[in-house]
């Protein structure tokens, strides 16, 4: 009798041990459980970044890298096209969140404008100069000035790209500076451009708005005129990255990449000759990730 009751005495203790055990091992599989789900919570999907591109040759290459770049990162990328006005309109909605082509101070009534909600990220590059160009062939015209009692010859007017773009603000001021009996005729990018080649191709003088970068310079071969009586007009310009100020909450690695951003103007020259001359702009700008990994690893802060 005694023995029958210590072999159930076992089996009775042995069967609450077995249970304490599996419950233990089922809070420790529901523990494990948690923090896969907090893992799974650390590598959440990263937003989708939507940059703003005008239709100036100069937003190319920059965008272009910034998207590889950023796309590297895990970044899915996007573009919004249009005017400048429709950029910062997007950027103080938050539709876009990145501007690789602010000029200042061309640029800085925008940027004022919508002050409270986008900003300035990082400078591109410093001393991009602009203002009314002419053929090297017309050497007697090296100033603005030059241009006075020379009107006739360049059919009484500056060629430029849109009214809108606030960049030729300057060029009427120019004119009545110099008392030029001159007018700003406005177009797009590309029309100025071809009707300023087929002026140079005949070497007829011609008055144009110029900047660089820009592959005009190597295309038309102009220069620039100086300015000596009225400095304070076409001052060299800063080329910026901006974005909505949300995107450094939004994307703290993308914000960092692009606060470090930097991009020499002879690059950016480089590749617009590149481009301009039928190379296809991703494979342009990745050929200048390859040949500069060094500089987008410190951009990324490293990592």
């Amino acid at each position: 009798m005694k023995k029958t009751l210590v072999i159930l005495l076992t089996i009775l203790l042995s069967i609450v041990m077995y249970g304490c055990t599996s419950s233990g091992e089922s809070e420790g599989a529901g523990n494990s459980s948690g923090a896969s789900n907090d893992t799974g919570n650390n590598n959440e999907e990263k937003p989708t970044l939507t940059f703003g591109k005008t239709p100036w040759t100069s937003t190319v290459p920059p965008t272009e890298i910034a998207k590889k770049v950023l796309e590297e990162m895990g970044y899915k990328v996007e573009e919004k096209q249009g005017e400048l006005g429709v950029v910062f309109t997007g950027l103080s909605a938050d539709d876009v969140n990145i501007f690789m082509d602010y000029w200042e101070p061309q640029h800085k009534q925008y940027l004022e404008e919508y002050s409270d909600s986008v900003e300035i990220v990082s400078t591109s590059y410093e001393d991009a100069d602009w203002g009314i160009a002419v053929p090297k062939y017309m050497e007697d015209v090296n100033d603005v000035g030059d241009l006075k009692g020379k009107e006739d010859t360049v059919n009484n007017e500056v060629l430029a790209i849109v009214e809108s773009d606030p960049a030729v603000q300057d060029i009427p001021k120019a004119i009545d500076e110099y008392d030029l009996d001159m007018e700003m005729t406005n177009s797009s990018e590309a029309a100025m451009l071809a009707a300023a080649k087929e002026k140079i191709d005949e070497k007829e003088p011609v008055a144009l708005f110029g900047w660089r970068p820009h592959t005009m310079f190597n295309l038309l071969d102009i220069k620039l005129l100086t300015n000596n009586k009225a400095p304070e007009l076409f001052p060299s310009a800063t080329v910026s990255v901006v974005a909505n100020k949300e995107l450094k909450e939004k994307a703290p690695e993308a914000y960092e990449f692009l606060s470090n951003w930097r991009l020499p103007i002879d690059d950016m020259e480089d590749m617009l000759v590149k481009i301009d001359e039928g190379k296809n702009p991703e494979d342009v700008a990745q050929t200048w990730i390859d040949n500069n990994q060094d500089t987008i690893d410190e951009m990324k802060g490293h990592q």
